[in-house]
């Protein structure tokens, strides 16, 4: 049986400063999800074609796509991901980042504005609306620039279903509060790194390791300002695979067994 090729995809961690430190807003996918059930994830889901119109990209403030594809290492169509990752994060938890004409983050917590991108929003998740001219028709940009690329992860072999996702940060938006859709998404919580990380070794809080991953990383930092000027500054991201092996164990590259797992990578036992 032919592998299941990795779908292009995007996700996005909002991060936040609190009294107790920088925070991240976590989703739990439904329980009935074909991918990932009950796990705590960020925003984020598949590309669409969409993301790639034109139309899409001349809507994007502070980034074209001959920069995104740079710094994505792709000839043509980088722009994509950031277009994405921004549609999924307003779908799915109802944060939008967006900019007015003058560069501002449209703000989302007057009582007009949230019934109006309300009922935006149920139409984009039905279907019936799309992205691009409802943020056009709002006279809005996407923020493109506000979202910072830190890491690629892919999806092993023998997954069901598999992904080739880009992960961006950005500061969620202080003028809007998250909603989950109760869709793909059925809770939502701010939390710190440290705690959600502690939550999971409890067995309270599921995740898998790209997500593990991303909250030690994020952990290291105070604040909102020093995690996104860090992400800012890197020069490299590699593309991370991990393998299965045949007990069900997921191993990062330069662990033990990584380089032996791949004389039987896609028959290890997948678990959803």
């Amino acid at each position: 049986m032919p592998e299941v090729q990795p779908v292009p995809a995007a996700t996005v961690t909002l991060v936040r400063d609190s009294d107790e430190g920088l925070e991240v807003l976590m989703l739990q996918r439904n329980f009935q999800s074909g991918f990932m059930p009950g796990m705590h994830v960020f925003p984020g889901g598949a590309l669409d074609a969409a993301d790639y119109s034109r139309q899409a990209c001349a809507l994007c403030h502070g980034l074209d796509d001959r920069a995104a594809s740079g710094i994505l290492r792709l000839e043509r169509g980088g722009l994509a991901y950031w277009i994405a990752a921004i549609r999924e994060s307003f779908e799915e938890a109802g944060i939008l980042l967006a900019c007015d004409a003058h560069g501002a983050i449209v703000p989302l917590d007057e009582p007009g504005a949230i019934s109006r991108f309300r009922v935006h929003r149920h139409a984009l998740n039905a279907g019936e609306q799309d992205f691009g001219a409802l943020v056009a028709g709002e006279s809005l940009r996407l923020a493109a620039g506000e979202l910072v690329y830190f890491s690629h992860w892919i999806t092993p072999l023998g997954a069901p279903r598999r992904y080739d996702t880009r992960f961006f940060v950005a500061r969620a938006p202080a003028a809007q509060e998250p909603l989950h859709d109760n869709l793909e998404a059925i809770a939502h919580t701010w939390m710190r790194p440290q705690a959600a990380l502690a939550a999971h070794v409890r067995g309270d809080f599921n995740m898998r390791t790209p997500t593990l991953k991303t909250l030690e990383l994020f952990g290291r930092f105070a604040a909102v300002d020093e995690l996104i000027r860090a992400m800012r500054a890197l020069h490299e991201v590699p593309a991370v695979m991990p393998r299965i092996a045949k007990d069900g164990r997921r191993l990062l590259p330069g662990e033990p067994g990584y380089e032996e797992a791949a004389t039987t990578e896609g028959r290890g036992r997948w678990e959803t």
